[in-house]
């Protein structure tokens, strides 16, 4: 007893070091997965971009994500996870470098495909927090880990505020400055052994999709991918929404944005926490419920009513001023986040072993949606006319979404009452 409980101190403790750590790398990550969803407006106006080219600076970042996501995982399984994060980390302020010192268009494209690093710190990272972490905290620690999105908010107050001061360089500047200084951190503060490296590892990846298959880890994927994905892209969307709806500057525009990315991104928190206490299934399914109710508001574009009176036609206006918009925008980024804490959970739960290469899967899953939505809300907004359509888009998704998943979540149940006593093909408890 004593020698579990000295155990589980020294994992506490090594957890203390190790979650502020990736946390703040996370951070800046995310904040690069944004960054040119700001300053590419600068750069459309200084190069005189075109819409296809504006277009792939935003997209690039998640698209290479995609791509490195699950070859960084299995790298952080064959090699270390700690390898694989300082190399990612390494790569980003080489792209920082890049974009001081470039001034063309084909060197910010090469800086944007570069920001997809942090896709393969992401997965390298959640395979370093989960080493060690207890089952009981796994849904706090994993929220806690995921709650490094909020980078991708400080980077839409971080932009306009050096470029009021000084210019828009100083964002890669100082994202350079911290980058190096977390880099020293891990090098100084962290064990270069990394216990759950396996040399090995490269052998199990082709049994691997057969096994995710009978535990339900691809179904999992895909419905994190689109609620994640739906939190992404509406955080890519949201500056130029706000700008063009209520007639503002871009930079306020951005700052409201914060609002939905920085609760969402800190609801992940609870959404583990409370996961941890009340299970994954419950949570998922009133967060989705939540954001559906605000979808719904939100989704009404403004209208003017006109009514046939006795002596005049009567004029009703209807539209959500910026401020009501808002908190349904908030209430909606919150929802989000909760339902990605909860669902993160129960795919680590199924397959903790391989955490580094679900979450590759569970990145890609996110980046593909986050790369094709914007395409869509951009040709929806096209044929429609109504800026609001992105949020009936959210809509339908999410509500397919939802029913598909407590569709999956009876069959499960189903499956444990028909078979009791098959004890080893039961999945854990969420």
């Amino acid at each position: 007893m004593g020698s579990d409980a000295d155990m589980e101190d020294e994992r506490l403790a090594s957890l203390a070091v190790i979650l502020p750590l990736a946390v703040t790398g996370f951070v800046i990550a995310a904040g690069c997965w944004t960054l040119f969803a700001v300053i590419g407006i600068h750069l459309r106006a200084e190069l005189s971009l075109s819409n296809l080219q504006f277009g792939l600076l935003l997209a690039m970042p998640m698209a290479v994500s995609a791509l490195l996501a699950v070859p960084a995982g299995l790298a952080a399984r064959k090699f270390g996870a700690r390898r694989i994060m300082l190399i990612c980390l390494a790569g980003l302020a080489a792209c920082m470098v890049v974009l001081l010192v470039t001034d063309t268009f084909s060197g910010y494209l090469l800086a944007a495909g570069g920001l997809g690093l942090a896709g393969g710190f992401y997965s390298a990272g959640l395979q370093f927090v989960t080493s060690n972490c207890e089952r009981k905290h796994l849904g706090l620690v994993l929220g806690i880990f995921g709650a490094g999105v909020t980078g991708a908010g400080f980077t839409y107050y971080l932009v306009p505020l050096f470029h009021e001061a000084f210019s828009w360089h100083g964002v890669p500047l100082a994202y350079l400055i911290v980058l190096l200084l977390v880099i020293a951190l891990l090098l100084l503060l962290t064990v270069p052994e990394d216990t759950t490296a396996d040399p090995d590892s490269w052998t199990s990846i082709t049994i691997l999709p057969e096994s995710f298959r009978h535990r339900g880890i691809w179904q999992l994927g895909a419905y994190f991918g689109v609620v994640a994905g739906s939190f992404f892209s509406l955080a890519l969307w949201l500056p130029d929404y706000f700008s063009s709806q209520f007639q503002l500057q871009v930079e306020t525009g951005a700052r409201l944005a914060q609002w939905f990315v920085i609760p969402g991104a800190l609801a992940q928190i609870a959404g583990g926490g409370l996961s941890d206490r009340f299970g994954s299934q419950k949570v998922v399914n009133r967060s989705l419920l939540t954001g559906l109710v605000a979808l719904v508001v939100l989704s009404y574009p403004p209208m003017t009513l006109f009514i046939s009176g006795v002596e005049a036609t009567i004029t009703v206006e209807f539209a959500l001023p910026v401020s009501a918009e808002s908190v349904f925008i908030v209430a909606l980024g919150l929802a989000l986040g909760c339902a990605m804490g909860s669902l993160q959970r129960m795919v680590i739960l199924e397959s903790r072993e391989h955490a580094a290469f679900v979450a590759g899967l569970l990145l890609v899953s996110a980046c593909t949606v986050a790369f094709l939505l914007p395409i869509v809300f951009g040709a929806v907004n096209h044929w429609l006319g109504v800026r609001s359509a992105v949020f009936m888009i959210l809509f339908l998704l999410l509500c397919i979404c939802q029913v598909t998943f407590s569709f999956f979540c009876r069959r499960n149940e189903r499956q444990n009452l028909l078979y009791p006593l098959d004890i080893s093909s039961l999945p854990p408890r969420w």
